[in-house]
This record gives C-alpha cells, sequence and structure tokens, in this order.
C-alpha cells in the first residue's frame, strides 16, 4: 500500500479547493493536481494546514460570497 511505505509525499487539491497528500511518483487520482510543496507527510500537512483556511467546498464559500481559501 502507497500509503504506509511511501516516505515522500506530494500535496494535491481538487476542483472545490480541497487539499490532500498522494504518495509521490504514483499517479494522481482523476480530479486531483499537484501542489508546489513535495515532501515528508507532517511537512506536506504543515502545507495543507497553513493554506486551506477554509474547509468549505469551494461552491459553498462562493455562494456565501467568500472565495478565500
Amino acid at each position: 500500500m502507497p500509503f504506509e511505505t511511501s516516505e515522500e509525499f506530494v500535496v494535491v487539491r481538487n476542483n472545490e479547493g480541497q487539499y490532500s497528500i498522494w504518495p509521490a511518483g504514483t499517479p494522481l487520482p482523476p480530479g486531483w493536481v499537484g501542489e508546489p510543496k513535495q515532501g515528508a507527510r507532517e511537512d506536506c500537512l504543515e502545507y495543507i494546514e497553513a493554506v486551506w483556511t477554509d474547509m468549505r467546498p469551494r461552491r459553498l464559500r462562493q455562494a456565501t460570497g467568500r472565495s478565500a481559501g
């Protein structure tokens, strides 16, 4: 399983502005794009915590008038 054995991860984001990590060197799942952060699991999770400030999906943020995040 790539998540248990991988030491290197890449941060990924979907079209709703939601973030996750994905094992580096494996194909990204459909609908996700790579962010400019790659490294150890902890480093990637810290990056996500810093940039993903609004957990609501993009559609909901736009409907309520806030587009940040």
